[in-house]
């Protein structure tokens, strides 16, 4: 597979998007990180640059070579406020440690592009494709870590920006039609984002179920004035039995009140 020199403008329109802007917006915002697995984000850092050396090496679009750094450099941001707001790593320290494995990286990927450009200048093809299988694997083990937090929460997604995943979800979309308007159509790129794209809508599915399970007691809590979080709490720990148990006893204390009542009414009636 020859490098691809004449790119179509469609393919430079549509490729490449900036994915975790809003997720850091959001973990920014709420100075917290619980439930966004740190496995992820730093499984995207490392992914990338596998998929840049792809992406390079085969002269893909520009947007297309540029995302997988941008992916990187994003991601290892998100990283650093996991170690910041999760683990109260010092913002210096988170800072310090998030640049050095991003200089460490894009010195590999510098690498391995001025490597594996000799031989596939020569048609010598396997070893980017065995680069391009790596990166696909990464891609997708960076979003199975998501799937272990949404079992540990009965499928509900906590932590996890959904403006975030749309866009990243249309990032890996538009990048399809991308590959998909170029000259030739490249199939283990293609992969890559249908794998994205596939990991994506199981997510998306899981909080719908979750939503549609606890539509019952999503409607106590807003009726009480309590959140979902309180509710659901009370009932893991066992304290809606006392709610009821306290209901009981206030009942019974009122048939009682009710009967002292009548028995003093009684009496003084016997009594005229």
């Amino acid at each position: 597979m020859s490098p691809q020199v004449n790119i179509p403008l469609a393919a430079n329109i549509l490729g490449g998007l900036l994915l975790l802007i809003p997720q850091i917006w959001y973990n920014f915002r709420r100075k917290n990180t619980d439930g966004l697995p740190g496995p992820m984000v730093l499984l995207w850092a490392i992914c990338a640059v596998p998929f840049g050396v792809y992406s390079i090496v085969q002269n893909f679009n520009i947007p297309i070579q540029i995302q997988p750094q941008c992916l990187c450099a994003l991601s290892l941001v998100t990283y650093a406020q996991i170690l910041i707001y999760h683990n109260r790593w010092s913002p210096w320290k988170a800072s310090v440690f998030a640049v050095a494995i991003g200089i460490s990286f894009a010195g590999i990927e510098a690498l391995l592009i001025l490597t594996l450009r000799i031989p596939y200048s020569h048609g010598v093809s396997w070893p980017i494709t065995l680069i391009g299988i790596l990166a696909a694997v990464l891609l997708a083990a960076g979003l199975i870590p998501p799937y272990f937090e949404l079992a540990k929460r009965n499928g509900r997604v906590i932590g996890i920006n959904f403006i975030f995943l749309t866009v990243d979800f249309s990032g890996a979309f538009f990048s399809t039609l991308a590959l998909a308007v170029q000259h030739t159509f490249d199939i283990l790129g293609g992969i890559l984002y249908i794998v994205c794209m596939l990991l994506e809508i199981g997510i998306f599915l899981s909080h719908g179920i979750w939503l549609i399970r606890t539509r019952k007691l999503r409607h106590e809590a807003k009726l009480s004035g309590k959140s979902i979080d309180e509710i659901l709490d009370e009932r893991q720990h066992g304290n809606e039995p006392k709610i009821y148990e306290q209901s009981s006893a206030q009942s019974t204390d009122l048939e009682l009140g009710n009967k002292g009542d009548q028995k003093h009414i009684a009496s003084e009636k016997s009594e005229h």
